[in-house]
């Protein structure tokens, strides 16, 4: 029986859900995480050959006793992974260090986690990237934006969730950012391309095929969620465009991903750049080498009626499934911040939407800069459903200064009746 320790198997809560496949594929699951026992999910306890509590995750040594303790007593490791962005580079780490041949080890790290080096693979995928240049001094960065004018944007090299990104529209704000910018980050400049945020998710097998593939559409800005405290609101869509689908596969091939969930973000262009792109075209984004964030594996199985966590667990068993994507929907996420308030209460929404809701919740604190506190799941036939159900969940009493009150769907500020009250009978 082969071992495949899992890194904090119960953040996100969903995530238990992997030990349960990986146990259902024939593997021994042997856990590593902070939080007690007695505590986990039934589910989670009874997937589990041995759970090792350590007292903080962050604590490399405690995490290296654990796998060690695990390694003495079941032999041989065959697969360690946390399938969690935070824990990427400690993961490749106890990989080297218990010579665990299957997943990433340390030096294939940068490739996955620098921005500027993912350009380079997605060129060689022959995706478009935006024009960028690593902030290294003032006179390059200045003379960058006089080369490509504004509007640019700055990010970490290196990181998640729009933290440390700003949108920079004239050389006041160049010179600013740079006189207040973390001394301990670097960043990445580039162009800034006006566009709608469309991924490539999926499941990639041992020869860098996609056996598994589904899409979010995010229509708000990220950056904008975490800055000015708007709602989040995304939506899986399974019907993916035969060019984007042939886009995608070439770019999992050319980051060679094996064995991996993978998230792949790339802009879909609704402003042209003389030169550079035209209004539909994709631009290569960013890859994240694990499923896409917080509860979005779960929107994927709604929508497309599979179990994404037994198709990653077979993937790793080499039991090449084939999966049957059949029916599939629309699947929304709306929501909702503490502290705002909302025109519908929550009893009305699950009144209104009690056929159509899979699963509503808060997320978890961590998340919450992004994502907000709450949220509601749903599935739809038609993307003007998906549409109707946002203005309904995010519909307010009153207006706030830093949002704009319109739909992610209707960015020519349109002024009129609410796309809820149009067409549903209000609660």
């Amino acid at each position: 029986m082969k071992n495949f320790v899992l890194i904090s198997p119960n953040f996100p809560e969903t995530y238990y859900q992997f030990a349960v496949a990986l146990r259902n594929a024939g593997f021994r699951v042997l856990g590593v995480g902070d939080q007690p026992y007695d505590e986990l999910k039934p589910e989670l306890r009874n997937s589990l050959h041995e759970y090792y509590k350590v007292n903080n995750l962050d604590d490399f040594n405690q995490e290296k006793e654990a796998v060690g303790y695990f390694e003495r007593k079941y032999g041989h490791i065959d697969y360690l992974e946390s399938n969690n962005e935070y824990w990427l580079r400690k993961d490749s780490i106890l990989r080297d260090l218990f010579s665990i041949d299957t997943g990433l080890r340390e030096k294939d790290l940068d490739t996955y986690q620098r921005k500027s080096l993912m350009k380079k693979c997605f060129e060689k995928a022959g995706v478009k990237v935006a024009p960028y240049i690593l902030v290294d001094d003032f006179d390059s960065l200045k003379s960058f934006a006089e080369k490509h004018g504004f509007p640019l944007f700055v990010k970490p090299d290196i990181g998640v969730g729009a933290v440390e990104s700003f949108k920079i529209s004239n050389y006041e704000e160049l010179e600013a950012f740079y006189k207040k910018k973390q001394e301990n980050v670097h960043y990445i400049c580039e162009t800034f391309v006006s566009g709608d945020i469309v991924t490539f998710d999926g499941i990639a097998d041992e020869n860098s095929d996609v056996v598994f593939m589904a899409s979010l559409e995010c229509p708000p800005s990220i950056s904008d969620c975490l800055n000015f405290g708007n709602e989040f609101f995304y939506y899986s869509n399974p019907f993916i465009d035969p060019e984007f689908e042939k886009i995608g596969r070439a770019t999992v091939k050319a980051f060679g991903l094996k064995k991996r969930c993978f998230h792949i973000e790339f802009f879909r262009v609704t402003k042209p750049i003389k030169g550079f792109v035209k209004v539909g075209d994709f631009v290569g984004l960013e890859v994240n080498i694990r499923t896409p964030g917080g509860y979005s594996p779960d929107m994927h199985n709604y929508a497309n009626s599979v179990n994404m966590y037994q198709i990653y667990a077979d993937v790793m068993a080499d039991l090449h499934p084939t999966p049957v994507c059949s029916p599939k929907f629309y699947l929304a996420t709306g929501s909702r911040r503490d502290g705002v308030q909302y025109f519908y209460t929550d009893e009305d929404i699950r009144r209104t939407y009690a056929k159509e809701i899979c699963g509503a919740g808060r997320y978890p604190d961590v998340l919450s800069g992004v994502m907000g506190n709450f949220f509601y799941m749903a599935k739809f036939n038609s993307v003007k459903d998906v549409e109707i159900f946002h203005e309904y969940v995010n519909r307010k009493n009153v207006p706030e200064a830093h949002r704009s009150g319109q739909s992610m769907f209707n960015k020519k500020g349109s002024t009129g009746d609410n796309i809820c009250d149009t067409h549903i009978d209000g609660a």
